[in-house]
């Protein structure tokens, strides 16, 4: 990934579009399963991590960026999954009208999802490819794709203080439940 841009760049497009086909084929054929969900949010945390590490190394005065990046993907979408899975939600996807508008949003729309998680890879592997080529392309892209990243980050932070939230309402509940057993 250090040397070689253009394997690295197919292989993370490959992998993108491979996540896509096999949660709709997943769908589809009836085949979603609590552990498929789990590995699909595991994958692509780790996929983007290591492109963020890399950036870190190739821009190391925006390491601080990256590094916070990577901590905010990791632990919010973790703490999303781990309470939606607590109440007994289908998917990590799945709203009520309690939640935050944009989170709803987010969730229920596939043109917005899609722009958001694609925008957000996009301006990542932009800024890779930067670093190897001097390109006013690459260069006008980031900068156009560099706010819907940001948005990205400030939609994960949402996500994870409202899962959160929703997790010491849990812990509450559980807790009066058991004061009421004694």
């Amino acid at each position: 990934m250090s040397s070689s841009p253009v394997p690295a760049v197919w292989c993370y497009f490959i992998s993108a579009l491979l996540d896509a086909v096999d949660g709709h084929a997943a769908r589809l054929l009836n085949q979603s399963t609590r552990f498929g969900a789990m590995l699909d949010q595991l994958t692509d945390r780790c996929g983007t991590a290591c492109l963020m590490v890399m950036l870190s190394v190739f821009y190391p005065s925006y390491a601080f960026f990256f590094q916070m990046s990577i901590s905010v993907d990791i632990s919010m979408h973790w703490i999303h999954l781990h309470t939606t899975l607590l109440q007994g939600k289908g998917s990590h996807k799945t709203m009520s009208i309690e939640d935050p508008y944009p989170l709803q949003i987010y969730y229920t729309s596939k043109p917005v999802l899609f722009i958001m998680c694609c925008g957000n890879e996009l301006f990542y592997i932009m800024m890779y490819l930067i670093h190897f080529y001097d390109s006013a392309y690459f260069k006008f892209l980031a900068i156009v794709l560099f706010p819907i990243a940001l948005a990205k980050w400030m939609m994960a932070i949402l996500q994870g203080y409202t899962a959160a939230r929703n997790l010491v309402a849990i812990d509450v509940a559980e807790r009066q439940a058991q004061v009421k057993v004694n």
